[in-house]
């Protein structure tokens, strides 16, 4: 008899998603099961989400599909009458073994060069546009002691690099201590940790101890991904955001000014009330900000929030306006790229053993293959030539 096809787990949307995925990896069995975990951040992103599970269903249509995550979560009537969703697993209880306790023979969680580690999770700041608190309800921080442990824990099975992730993350907050204090304490208290890379982050929330943990400590990569979202007050105000645009470009010109960061940045175009000057001011935005990493998204209306009521852009004038966004941080991100030619970069070897990202988080790619064995290692590469998305070069050394 063959054997059953073994579980699965799709993830769309953010790297809390992925780390949370890797947790329902190791609760569920070797039932012939398909967890989806969906996104709901944008129409877009649920639609790529019903369409995950509907093609996950076409190719195991006798598979039981669970649903899960905060498209599932917002929409749970219409998630679960998809084609072959058996039930939906609200955001609370993914993480439960209990959920998944009828599926014997747990499977150990998957490796990867880069360990995703969820910290924080919900929001409390109910910015005008989004879905997520919805999803993920209030800001909620996982104790310190446990976070520097699941950690430590990774590293003695080989992770060179963690990721921290959150829904707000700058929001981290275990009794007195913020997330520069979990940092601090990660650095401090798993010495063998090369890398530590922060996920997304509120430019009003970086306080002096993170600034200074950014700046100065090498073991912490300078990569920062800025949720910014515009770069005109007028539009920051009614998106309900906290900062200024004079705010995020104060905080990258001092950042920048202590060490050479490469800044990624969330960037909607055409949100309501939008002219054709306040889309202008974020546009320049890209490059006061030298943004390399550049996340840009067409805005769309979610049902239920503020922004859905405001008078709304034309669908064409926003997607027009995100491809003007996507062109000129593109034209940032090959200058920086070029920059980088003849230099030496030490990269974490991913899958299939032939790219990783260097500190700046500049996707590097090898010229010959390395064996399964070197995956996850440290090595040093010779950046020989870049194209407009990634790097080119030759692994002259290990280092780790």
């Amino acid at each position: 008899m063959p054997a059953p096809p073994a579980p699965e787990v799709i993830t769309l949307g953010c790297r809390l998603n992925l780390a949370e995925s890797e947790t329902i990896r190791g609760l569920i069995g070797q039932r012939d099961t398909i967890v989806v975990n969906t996104c709901g951040v944008t129409n877009e992103a649920v639609k790529q989400s019903r369409a995950a599970i509907r093609r996950a269903h076409r190719a195991r249509p006798e598979a039981e599909i669970v649903a899960t995550g905060c498209a599932a979560e917002i929409d749970r009537v219409g998630f679960g009458a998809l084609p072959g969703v058996a039930r939906v697993v609200g955001n609370a209880a993914k993480l439960l073994p209990a959920t998944w306790g009828g599926f014997p023979n747990r499977l150990p969680p998957r490796r990867h060069a880069r360990a995703f580690v969820g910290v924080q999770n919900g929001c409390d700041h109910a910015c005008t546009f989004c879905a997520i608190p919805a999803g993920r309800g209030p800001s909620r921080s996982d104790p310190t002691a446990q976070v520097v442990a699941r950690i430590a824990a990774l590293v003695e099975e080989g992770a060179r690099e963690v990721v921290l992730s959150g829904v707000d993350l700058t929001s981290y907050a275990d009794g007195e201590t913020t997330l520069g204090g979990l940092v601090e304490q990660i650095l401090r208290d798993v010495p063998a940790l090369p890398r530590l890379r922060l996920s997304s982050l509120d430019t009003i929330e970086i306080d002096e101890r993170l600034f200074a943990l950014i700046t100065e400590e090498p073991r912490v990569m300078p990569h920062l991904h800025l949720s910014l979202q515009a770069g005109d007050d007028l539009t920051l105000k009614r998106m309900r955001r906290r900062h200024l645009r004079a705010d995020a470009v104060r905080m990258v010109e001092q950042l920048k000014a202590k060490r050479d960061i490469a800044i990624g940045a969330d960037l909607i175009a055409g949100f309501p009330t939008e002219s054709d000057a306040m889309f202008a001011n974020t546009l320049a935005l890209i490059d006061d900000c030298d943004i390399v990493h550049a996340h840009v998204f067409p805005y769309s209306p979610r049902a239920g929030t503020p922004a859905a009521r405001m008078p709304q852009v034309a669908g064409d004038v926003a997607r027009a306006r995100a491809a003007r966004l996507r062109e000129r941080a593109a034209m940032r991100r090959r200058a920086w790229l070029n920059g980088m030619i003849g230099s030496e970069q030490p990269i974490v070897l991913e899958k299939p053993g032939d790219r990783g990202h260097a500190p700046g988080f500049a996707d590097v790619r090898l010229a010959e293959t390395q064996p399964a064995s070197a995956i996850g290692r440290i090595f040093s590469v010779r950046v020989a030539q870049a194209t407009d998305s990634h790097l080119i070069g030759h692994l002259i050394g290990t280092i780790e």
